[in-house]
């Protein structure tokens, strides 16, 4: 019933019904029954983002397995949690004892699953070649299953292992098969859809062909917003039947506390002395417990809207909060006629550092870059991150003369940041710059001709502003984008 309500997009009810399941398990003896819910229970976690929980069944699942299709179920899950929660935590030896385990469970589909996602360990460690390795090797045989997401899931790492190792025709073929796989079974809107966007749009951009680049631009903004938009309501169904349990264990410790109060009541009632002091204690301590569950169940909320706003890493706006604030803030300037500037700014070489020192020391770079450039920011300025190395800076009643030159100061800002552990490490921005005067206050024109002026920076040399030049855009050309950017203002209208 889980599984089913899951496939039904039924997040709040799964969760709901995952409880009972887990409490119940305790007397089940059935082992098969007791192996399929341990499988449900560790990836309805995974989906709700609580990695740790999804690791824990999946270690119990590995303790009470019976069979190598079993054991194989269990080292997927746990895998998938490591992955999940950052793929360095995974070790040689539990990928070694997890193949092992998969090789043993023979011709089954879960094996070529577990085998995606060792390549995908591989990839976040900075070894394209042996994913490439592993998944041709394993190619023919997950496509003789027939199973479109395990194809889609190969297709979409052999995309980035290929653009990985410059590999540009390859990885644009598989991105291309990706989107072909998830168009006929449905999924416009899932992570691999997404990724192979991002690829398309990164090969045509490398190649010069920005119409292409930017159509496949609109389309990654699209999927992956489609995408994060139902990992959010996994995690927010998961948070609300989590308060509602805890609202309801709440509920009834008040009610015992009250029956409790109820019988010293009675009690009091033959002590006529003292009933009316501690009446009064006790009521006022019932109001005070009842104040702090409220409190707490407030500041819960609170909670997580922010965390629903805020990209986990840096702290600032994500890209989909973001949009939302930058289109309100522009509607605003146009009504009270006041100029607006839009500034992107992309780390130059992320990807070297990522490859080369490692993802922890890349997280510590883009936190940093942040930091440096939030001492620069005003309070009613919107920064937030678009994705990867790619932040995005709406700042209102600012010229264009203005932010030309806050631009450089936070440009300074950045390429003056530190990694005292790792003297290598050299951090530098490229920035391009939009205004409303010349772009007007629809925010993908001024997204897409922000976007060029990034584009030229980097096109010359990177470590520099450059303020898109509306006198010199060819019009018809933006014209055609701003055509193939209507899917992207609607996207943005409904935001």
């Amino acid at each position: 019933m889980v599984d089913l309500l899951v496939t039904q997009s039924r997040y709040e009810e799964a969760y709901e019904r995952l409880g009972p399941l887990l409490s119940q398990l305790p007397q089940v003896a059935e082992k098969r029954a007791r192996i399929q819910a341990l499988g449900v229970a560790a990836q309805l976690y995974f989906e709700a983002g609580q990695y740790d929980l999804a690791e824990n069944y999946a270690e119990q699942l590995l303790k009470e397995s019976d069979s190598p299709k079993s054991t194989c179920i269990g080292w997927y899950y746990k895998l998938d949690a490591l992955v999940g929660s950052g793929g360095m935590k995974a070790s040689g030896a539990e990928i070694r004892d997890g193949t092992d385990a998969c090789n043993k469970a023979g011709d089954v589909l879960i094996s070529d699953m577990f085998k995606a996602i060792v390549a995908r360990v591989d990839i976040q460690k900075g070894q394209p070649a042996e994913a490439i390795k592993l998944l041709t090797k394993n190619y023919l045989h997950v496509q003789q299953k027939r199973f479109p997401p395990a194809v889609a899931n190969f297709d979409e790492l052999l995309a980035v292992a290929y653009w990985q190792t410059n590999d540009f025709d390859r990885a644009k073929n598989f991105a291309l098969r990706v989107v072909a796989s998830n168009q006929r079974g449905g999924s416009i809107y899932s992570e691999s859809m997404a990724t192979a966007y991002r690829i398309l749009y990164q090969v045509e951009k490398r190649s010069g062909n920005l119409g292409a680049a930017l159509a496949y631009h609109e389309k990654y903004m699209a999927a992956d917003k489609g995408y994060l938009n139902d990992v959010s309501a996994k995690v927010l169904a998961y948070q609300i039947v989590k308060q509602r349990v805890l609202a309801k264990r709440l509920q009834i410790e008040s009610l015992d506390k009250r029956n409790k109060i109820l019988t010293l009541q009675g009690q009091l009632d033959r002590k006529a002395a003292e009933t009316s002091r501690l009446w009064v204690v006790l009521l006022l301590s019932l109001l005070a417990f009842i104040a702090f569950v409220t409190y707490r169940i407030w500041r819960s909320q609170l909670r997580f809207m922010r965390l629903a706003r805020r990209d986990g890493l840096t702290g600032i706006f994500n890209r989909q909060h973001f949009l939302a604030e930058a289109e309100r803030l522009l509607q605003y300037c146009r009504k009270s006629s006041r100029e607006a500037c839009l500034v992107l700014i992309d780390l130059d070489h992320f990807k070297v550092v990522n490859d080369t020192f490692g993802h922890s020391i890349g997280d510590r770079v883009l936190k940093r870059a942040v930091e440096a450039c939030q001492k620069h920011l005003r309070s009613t300025d919107v920064f937030g991150r678009l994705g990867g190395e790619e932040f995005g800076i709406l700042l209102p009643e600012c010229s264009l003369e203005q932010v030309s030159v806050r631009a450089e100061v936070l440009r300074l800002a950045v390429a003056s940041v530190a990694m005292d552990d790792v003297l290598d490490v050299q951090v530098s921005g490229s920035f391009g710059i939009a205004a409303t005067a010349g772009s007007g206050y629809e925010l993908r024109d001024l997204l897409i001709d922000a976007d060029d002026a990034l584009y030229q920076a980097k096109h010359d040399g990177r470590n520099r502003t450059v303020v898109f030049d509306a006198s010199k855009a060819d019009t018809r050309s933006r014209q055609r984008k701003s055509r193939s950017g209507q899917a992207t203002g609607e996207a943005l209208d409904h935001a």
